[in-house]
């Protein structure tokens, strides 16, 4: 059975396609390409994909309508954009319709790659069992509560604060990316919801700063990550 990851590619530019068509396939992923929205609409209702990367601007039929008719058969599948625009504008209507990433042409490929790793590995994560009580070096965050033990200090965290911080430790010592993070808890990725999450990171720093071993660092360009000793369930101690 071949259990490679299936990705459904779907790009105009004929040489680009082929060039990221045999990189995926060089790094492991299952690749179909199609040169219009049209063609790439009929393959996702014949085969089954996990992650669509999609060219806005296609002939016969553009990416935001394909990723609308794709999420309407399966709102589950993850969906990246491709377009070389960098309007605000495109940047939303993306998210709006569901996206899970958006990147601006000329890219890398291999941040192309990087990108659907992480958004593989939140799938995995949304799928597995939710974790309701993580100890964090020092620190025992109760989610459901919404607090953080440490000793006989019990200090209460908003819910913004909560949410933030389980996503940080569902992503411990890996790259929280920033356009995720606002989409899943402020839904919109505008200028103020950015600069809001600023003010949770800030908090949550002050929150953790009697553990040394816990430090939450801004990662230029990509989001933020949370270095500490691996959390575990202590739902399960």
């Amino acid at each position: 059975m071949d259990d490679k990851v299936k990705i459904l590619l779907c790009e105009d530019d004929e040489n680009l396609g082929m060039l990221l068509r045999e990189f995926l396939q060089a790094k492991g992923f299952s690749a179909d390409l199609f040169p219009d929205g049209e063609k790439g609409y009929k393959a996702f209702l014949k085969g089954r994909y996990d992650l669509c990367v999609l060219d806005v601007m296609m002939p016969k039929k553009d990416g935001f309508t394909l990723a609308q008719e794709i999420h309407t058969v399966n709102a589950e599948v993850p969906i990246i954009f491709l377009t070389a625009k960098n309007l605000k504008d495109d940047v939303l209507e993306g998210f709006k319709l569901g996206a899970d990433d958006y990147i601006t042409k000329p890219f890398s490929m291999e941040e192309l790659v990087f990108r659907i790793g992480a958004i593989l590995r939140r799938v995995k994560g949304k799928k597995d069992k939710e974790i309701t009580l993580y100890k964090l070096g020092k620190f025992v965050f109760d989610t459901q509560k919404q607090v953080l033990i440490a000793d006989d200090k019990t200090q209460k965290l908003t819910t913004k604060e909560s949410e933030l911080l389980s996503l940080l430790c569902s992503h411990v010592n890996e790259i929280l990316e920033r356009n995720f993070a606002l989409k899943s808890i402020w839904i919109d990725d505008n200028y103020f919801n950015a600069r809001s999450m600023d003010v949770y990171i800030t908090k949550l720093r002050k929150l953790l700063k009697d553990d040394p071993s816990i430090e939450i660092i801004n990662i230029h360009g990509k989001g933020y990550k949370l270095i500490a000793p691996e959390p575990t369930d202590a739902s399960e101690a």
